[in-house]
This record gives structure tokens, sequence and C-alpha cells, in this order.
């Protein structure tokens, strides 16, 4: 689910939920199960920027690349280690860099736009994930703790990966909105954090941009994913709670 909030009349967020594999991608429904056995699984969240109506370009750029590359990485990665995945996410971050950029120059509507991304790619027993920016990507494991897979690219989220400054702090902190890593936006150089986890029946997933961060403390998104709650909990509740910026959010569960 996506919401605009309170305060903006326009939404610069994208989400995406693929099934895919060398032949097709087939986009999923809001809400809905299915099987690993029909190809691999790919959810995002991507949070644009640029004023006007460019950060809602920029996101939707990022979502229309990965519809392209993904599946013609199916085949090159299907007989390979898990690890190679990680290098073609890579890869994937750097060519929609590279495209919000090129724009960027060849447009002036479109010039300093950029978009954050926090994507994970399902194969059997595995998450791998890529990110960049401040959206960010949970993982509750089954009888486990949540976990936060994601590091915000920004000073005050250093701040608080130190411990120098706790979860309200960065909350209120006057500099939490100022990336140091982004997709596009001019940003020269990127070095996307990737990595995989291992999954099984009963773990949970949550993608989400910053506008549901916003809304929601660490405490309440474990209790909520604890109790089953679906994106549209989610974004509801951050919504009420803050409603100062758009708010997405996709949640998994493997079964």
């Amino acid at each position: 689910m996506t919401h605009p909030g309170k305060v903006r009349a326009n939404n610069e967020d994208t989400f995406l939920c693929l099934n895919f594999d060398s032949r097709e991608l087939r986009y999923l429904g809001k809400i809905g199960e299915s099987t690993l056995d029909a190809g691999d699984f790919v959810f995002a969240v991507s949070d644009g920027m640029g004023g006007a109506k460019s950060g809602e370009f920029a996101s939707k750029i990022a979502a229309e690349k990965i519809t392209r590359l993904l599946p013609q990485s199916f085949k090159q990665t299907a007989n390979q280690m898990e690890a190679g995945r990680g290098d073609v996410l890579i890869e994937l971050i750097h060519r929609i860099h590279e495209e919000l950029l090129k724009l960027g120059r060849y447009y002036d509507e479109c010039r300093g736009m950029g978009a954050t991304l926090s994507l994970g790619w399902f194969t059997p027993g595995w998450m791998h994930f890529a990110h960049i920016g401040d959206s960010r990507i949970y993982w509750l494991p089954k009888g486990g703790k949540l976990r936060q897979l994601t590091e915000d690219h920004s000073h005050v989220g250093w701040l608080r990966r130190q411990g120098q400054i706790n979860e309200r702090e960065a909350r209120m902190h006057p500099r939490k909105s100022i990336l140091s890593q982004v997709l596009g936006a001019n940003q020269q150089f990127l070095e996307p954090q990737t990595g995989s986890v291992g999954c099984e029946s009963g773990d949970r997933f949550l993608f989400c941009t910053d506008g549901v961060i916003d809304g929601i403390w660490d405490h309440a998104l474990e209790d909520m994913l604890l109790a089953g709650g679906d994106a549209k909990a989610f974004v509801e509740h951050a919504v009420a709670e803050s409603g100062r910026d758009n708010s997405s959010a996709v949640v998994v569960e493997v079964t």
C-alpha cells in the first residue's frame, strides 16, 4: 500500500511486487499467495525526490528498470552460487543511477531528481537485498527479534549505528532527511549496500519508505509484524500518527 500522507499533494513513492523467470514477469496483486515454483520474487520500495513531479518520475524509473533487467539475469544466476545475485543487484542499482543522471543532464525538469531504493530478491531459502538511501527492509525471523537489514545512508543514520543518538533523537534530528547516498540527484559516487539472509517458513519482511518510519516506532513495527499486520495496517497507522510524508509498505511472509 502507498499513501500521499496529510501534507503533500502528490505521491513520490513507488512500490513493486513481481514474480519472474527468464521468459516473463508477472505483477502481483495487492494481497495474495504464490509459490517459488513459478519463478523468483522481487519486492521493492522507492522514495523519489526532486521537487515538482520529478521525484515521482525518478521512483517510477527505478521500478521500470527493475522490471526490464531482472528477467535477463534469471538464467545467468540460476545455476550459480547465491552470492552471484549480489553482483547482479549492484549492477542494477548502477544502471538506474546512470539513467537518472542522464535524464538530469538532458532535461531541465529532471535536473537533480533522485530516489531511494530498497529491494529484496527471493529465491528458495534466501532473500538477497540491495539498498540505497533511507527506505528500509526489516526482517522478523520466526521466533526471533526484529532486525533492520538496511543501513540509512545519512549522517544521522551513522550516528545511531554508532550509539551516539537513540531512536527518538534520530527521528527529531534536523538533518535526518539529508542523504549521503541516493540514486541520481547528481550523486557522483555510489556504494550500495547488498546482502543475503536465509529465510524459512514463518519469517516476515517489511519493506517501507521513511514516511512509515516517521509514524511508527521500532517496537511497534515488531508488535505489528508479530500480530500479522499487513501493509495497509502499517501505512494507515503511520499516516494517522504523522502523515508528514508519503508512506509506502510491502509486507512479505514466507510460508
